[in-house]
């Protein structure tokens, strides 16, 4: 089977690190074109740890280029930057991977909560790339968007139960990622004498993530229910870990239902004991627990924020995208101990 040429732009972050060592381990996708938004460097000097591994030149991002030198590529660039290339790479007919927030919401969503989309054409033509949602949609797309870390831990362990939410119920979701998630750059929140034997909530109540997870579930259901997010960041490199509260409309075995629901789903394991990040990191598994009194429901759900919320996702969309199995080059084995 001939190599599907794959490049990245935004090559110099966390994410963009994972999407390249994922790539060289890939047996169909060969990585032809690296590129960040100032380019002139090489990537071992971007990213020390692949020194002896992989070498090549990182350039700078150019839309005309990007598109001779790759047959698909992924974006991880920030929202309002990503639309920028978007549009240009559209109309080149190469395949994209977005993994900003740029074409994950509808726009009068995005706009309320980011700021003034510019592309609203290729907004209405973009696939929400979480597969266990739209994967047959997803492999006829062009343009993927990859969903946000926190979303995909949150609607994983929602989805089994849309159809059963309380009418005009809160969904309380209580979640907890490792410092990796806000990025490279320090911020007095992700400063080590900050985070360091410490835990707090950031945003509370106000973040983003919060829609898109609202979004997403209210597009599976019709009942009315209101989604009350509440981000943390605790003093671990990876992973996340997310505790959501949901009241039934009726009693259910929740447990056989879960089980159900993702009896076909390699990448969803179904826990008998509450879930934890450690057993998922490295790995694009999301692993979930749901506990049940009546008709209220405790549900725990854990992944890797870098891969299973960004790049090992973005992986497997491209997969389907370019008529692979979904799983191919998938990371499985967790960094356990």
């Amino acid at each position: 089977m001939s190599a599907n040429r794959v490049g990245i732009i935004g090559a110099s972050g966390y994410t963009g690190l994972e999407l390249i060592k994922l790539i060289l381990s890939h047996p169909y996708f060969e990585l032809s074109y690296v590129a960040t938004t100032e380019g002139n460097t090489t990537l071992s000097e971007l990213h020390p740890s692949l020194l002896g591994v992989h070498e090549c030149n990182v350039r700078k991002a150019d839309v005309s280029e990007a598109a001779k030198a790759a047959d698909l590529i992924f974006l991880a660039v920030p929202h309002k930057t990503a639309m920028e290339y978007v549009k240009g790479l559209m109309e080149t007919g190469i395949k994209i991977v977005d993994l900003s927030a740029d074409y994950r919401l509808q726009k009068e969503r995005y706009e309320q909560h980011y700021c003034p989309h510019t592309d609203a054409q290729n907004l209405d033509n973009a696939v929400y790339g979480l597969p266990e949602l739209y994967r047959e949609e997803i492999k006829n797309a062009r343009l993927v968007a990859n969903p946000g870390c926190y979303p995909t831990s949150a609607i994983l362990g929602i989805l089994p139960f849309a159809e059963h939410i309380k009418a005009g119920s809160d969904i309380i979701i209580d979640a907890k990622s490792g410092v990796s998630g806000a990025g490279k750059q320090c911020t007095s929140n992700t400063h080590y004498v900050s985070i360091n034997d410490n835990l707090f909530a950031y945003n509370p109540l106000g973040h983003r993530h919060g829609p898109e997870i609202f979004e997403k579930i209210s597009l599976k259901t019709d009942t009315e229910f209101r989604v009350q997010f509440v981000p943390h960041l605790v003093p671990a490199t990876r992973g996340m870990l997310s505790s959501v509260y949901l009241q039934l409309s009726s009693e259910i075995d929740a447990e056989a239902l879960l089980q159900e629901y993702y009896k076909d789903e390699k990448m969803v394991r179904v826990r008998s004991n509450p879930v934890d990040m450690k057993s998922v990191a490295g790995t694009n598994f999301c692993d979930l627990y749901v506990k049940q009194i009546g008709s209220f429901l405790f549900i725990s759900s854990a992944i890797d924020n870098l891969l299973r919320g960004a790049s090992s996702q973005a992986l497997a969309n491209a997969n389907l995208m370019c008529g692979y199995d979904e799983s191919t080059g998938l990371p499985i084995f967790a960094y356990v101990p």
